[in-house]
């Protein structure tokens, strides 16, 4: 029974990233950040992505800031930003943060403050977005992790049980 909950873990994140994949939120830069994942450092994941985010916030914050105060016309630095912004999202294959990045510099480099307001709404709604999804993934995949290395008193009498019925083979 336990085993099933670990497969139906396993097929929750299954499904998950392939929505994930299918909307072109993450791209197979993502699938490349889980392949350096191994026993050795198995929060590497997470560990990277939660370093993302809080950089994110920060040129988040950042990109606001500029945007929120009137006399602004600082449009170099926003791109310096939205370089940075960029980069970090192609690095964990956050596809679509990136392509907004891409849109917004765009505005930024034509001076169109109306359109880097339009493409900071965008760019905080995919970061939230982004961000729920893959704390939901994270969730699911420490679940998995704990169901597999967990037995139940009943789970390691049925497993010592099945050790003793097969035949030694020397």
């Amino acid at each position: 029974m336990l085993g099933l909950s670990v497969e139906r873990l396993r097929a929750d994140m299954n499904r998950l990233l392939a929505l994930l994949f299918h909307q072109g939120v993450l791209d197979e830069q993502f699938l490349q950040l889980q392949q350096l994942q191994d026993e050795s450092s198995p929060n590497f994941v997470s560990e990277v992505v939660n370093i993302y985010f809080h950089e994110s916030e920060k040129l988040l914050r950042n990109l606001r800031a500029l945007l929120v105060d009137k006399e602004f016309s600082d449009y170099k630095k926003m791109g310096t930003h939205l370089n940075q912004f960029m980069g970090s999202s192609s690095s964990i294959g956050a596809q679509r943060i990136r392509n907004v990045c891409v849109a917004f510099r765009a505005a930024s480099d034509q001076n169109n403050r109306a359109g880097c307001i339009r493409a900071l709404e965008l760019l905080e709604y995919e970061y939230c977005y982004l961000k729920n999804k893959l704390h939901e993934l994270f969730q699911i995949e420490q679940q998995r992790i704990l169901a597999a290395t967990v037995r139940y008193p009943m789970q390691q009498q049925h497993h010592q049980q099945q050790q003793q019925q097969q035949p030694n083979n020397p």
